[in-house]
């Protein structure tokens, strides 16, 4: 789902005098923590965070900070849960590597091998898709592709319409060329475990992993949970202000991003990867063998240069974000969901891990903790890393803010305009896309209205922009997703296909309206 990563609280189990001696003088403090997530939280304008370190196989800091939901008012604290998102897509990694420690799959078994139904657009590239390529983000299709299946929650989308529409979404680079991120293939990784094991996806991770580990507050997904009574709510800025929102997530996706942890339980999973899949006493999940095979680069992604951690080489591996810090091996993912980002950070070589939650869309504010914590480690100079990633934000937000201010400028000069107007009778009707389905362009109180009939989340006031082009905005305003609608024309002047792609370079990329194209059925 989302790009961005938010940050909700950090845990403190024991107190750094206890360990002072064994750590270098300059790693952060107990209270250093404190003071950096309240001002994290006040800076980024975030309800609540949770965050945990990890060190040499101890959790050293556990605590949550803020509250659970800005209508109940209620602490965070090292035991609340939060949506993890795609921090699942690791969970749904080790399932798999655990079925080739059986013997039961190799992750270069052919998908069609184990789902004969799964065809991707090009021939080609479904007889020679693997397991592997299902988890690697280098399928070919463009970033988030099909995601509007799923999200925004609402859409009656189940497993097999997701395997059926994946040959509708064609490849934007060469398979196995490129890293463009994706959630689907990883929602037909969930169908492997379950056709493979003979469980769900679901009961595979908590009886397998989630159980052994003894997380035991965790659960496969929200309605799984078997105690609801310390959850956080989703938190977004609508017109301006932060407040609640929905929770927003589609069953179908779990193994994409299903997962609800507290940073308490996600600490035991992040000590169980540092030891190379050991726990217990001596007990094992996954061999050291299929361990090295998920730490090990599958798709590369160069960084940008210069950069604060002398990062040469990055990737993605299977289910981990993988590069070099320092010197040292990173181990990371992020997760997003409406109104919930999270982060998990492992230096395997340091034996630390940093696990930072939140309930606010806020990217920013996980980035600005995890890499506070870690520049401590490192015994880099003090940088304002708060400081810096608000910056970041002020300059991005500017720029969307100007791009949207245009639009809707645009959109007030057509109003007023004294010639000639579109008349929306010539767009009025049902328009299909092969894999979102049919969509329909009608007058609601005299007014151009745009409805999606499988994803009913998608319905909005629509707008005259210029020439054949409208915009429109969404009923719910925490979507932040308002898109332009461009309308093509037949030999008689009237709509006949639709395009769309999102107005604002901030758009969460699961919002994949550039993938539709739209031809009018009626």
């Amino acid at each position: 789902m989302q790009s961005l990563v938010h940050i909700r609280r950090f845990f403190l189990a024991t107190a750094i005098s206890l360990i002072s001696l064994s750590l270098p003088a300059q790693v952060i403090t107990s209270s250093q923590v404190d003071s950096l997530v309240e001002r994290t939280l006040k800076t980024f304008d975030v309800p609540g965070i949770a965050v945990a370190i990890i060190k040499d196989g101890k959790v050293i800091h556990a605590k949550g900070y803020g509250v659970r939901s800005l209508a109940s008012r209620k602490p965070v604290d090292a035991n609340t849960l939060f949506g993890v998102a795609s921090n699942s897509k690791a969970f749904t990694a080790a399932a798999l590597a655990m079925l080739v420690d059986e013997k039961k799959i190799t992750w270069d078994d052919k998908v069609i091998d184990h789902i004969p139904e799964f065809r991707m657009y090009d021939p080609y590239v479904t007889d020679a898709f693997t397991i592997r390529d299902l988890l690697t983000h280098r399928s070919g299709l463009g970033l988030g592709a099909g995601d509007l299946m799923f999200f925004p929650d609402g859409s009656d989308f189940g497993m097999k319409d997701i395997l059926y529409n994946l040959r509708f979404l064609k490849q934007e680079s060469g398979f196995r060329t490129k890293f463009d991120y994706d959630n689907n293939l990883y929602i037909v990784a969930g169908e492997v475990i379950k056709r493979v094991s003979g469980m769900s996806w679901e009961d595979f991770i908590e009886k397998k992993i989630l159980q052994p580990l003894d997380m035991r507050s965790t659960a496969a997904s929200f309605s799984r949970l078997k105690d609801t009574s310390n959850v956080i709510d989703a938190h977004a800025p609508v017109n301006g202000k932060v407040q609640p929102i929905d929770r927003e997530w589609e069953e179908v996706a779990n193994a994409a991003g299903g997962i609800y942890s507290s940073v308490t339980d996600m600490a035991k999973w992040a000590i169980m990867q540092m030891d190379d899949g050991k726990y217990g006493d001596g007990k094992t999940l996954f061999s050291k063998k299929e361990h090295d095979e998920m730490w090990s680069l599958q798709t590369i992604i160069n960084p940008t240069f210069p950069n604060t951690y002398n990062t040469h080489f990055g990737g993605y591996g299977l289910g981990w974000f993988l590069g070099d810090v320092k010197g040292y091996k990173q181990v990371s993912h992020t997760g997003g969901l409406a109104g919930i980002v999270t982060q998990v950070t492992l230096l395997p070589e340091l034996k630390l891990g940093i696990i930072v939650f939140t309930n606010q869309q806020s990217g920013a504010a996980f980035s600005a903790i995890t890499n506070t914590i870690k520049d401590s480690y490192f015994g880099m100079p003090y940088k304002d890393r708060v400081k810096q990633y608000h910056d970041g934000v002020v300059a991005n937000e500017a720029e969307a803010k100007k791009i949207l201010d245009d639009v809707v400028a645009e959109i007030a000069k057509a109003q007023k305009a004294s010639g000639p107007k579109p008349d929306i009778n010539n767009f009025i009707g049902t328009y299909r896309d092969q894999w979102l389905g049919d969509i329909t362009i009608s007058l609601k109180n005299g007014k151009p209205w745009f409805d999606s009939k499988r994803s009913p989340k998608l319905t909005g006031e629509m707008f005259a922009y210029k020439g054949n082009t409208f915009v429109v905005r969404w009923t719910n305003r925490s979507m932040d997703a308002d898109a332009f609608v461009v309308f093509g024309l037949d030999s008689e002047g009237k709509g006949s296909t639709i395009t769309m792609k999102p107005i604002s370079p901030l758009t969460d990329f699961s919002y994949d309206f550039q993938h539709l194209n739209f031809t009018k059925v009626k």
